[in-house]
């Protein structure tokens, strides 16, 4: 819900929000969600205001992939 009420206009507005995240390149953040238990990865397009989901599973699973090149799985 909060990137239907959030404009991200960089990386730094993520970062001022989620001091955790990772901002990696091609618009790609990881997110440590669930108390930690579980990893997001999106792709933002800053100029539309859209975010991609990319993967979205458990550390174990995380450790498995490239964050910087997962197209969606």
């Amino acid at each position: 819900m909060e990137t239907k009420y959030t404009i991200w206009g960089t990386p730094h507005d993520i970062k001022k929000l989620h001091r955790d995240a990772d901002i990696l390149v091609d618009n790609r953040v990881v997110f440590n969600i669930g108390g930690n238990k579980f990893r997001l990865i999106v792709k933002i397009n800053y100029n539309c205001g859209v975010v991609y989901i990319k993967f979205i599973g458990t550390h174990s699973e995380y450790d498995k992939i490239n964050a910087e090149t997962i197209d969606a799985y």
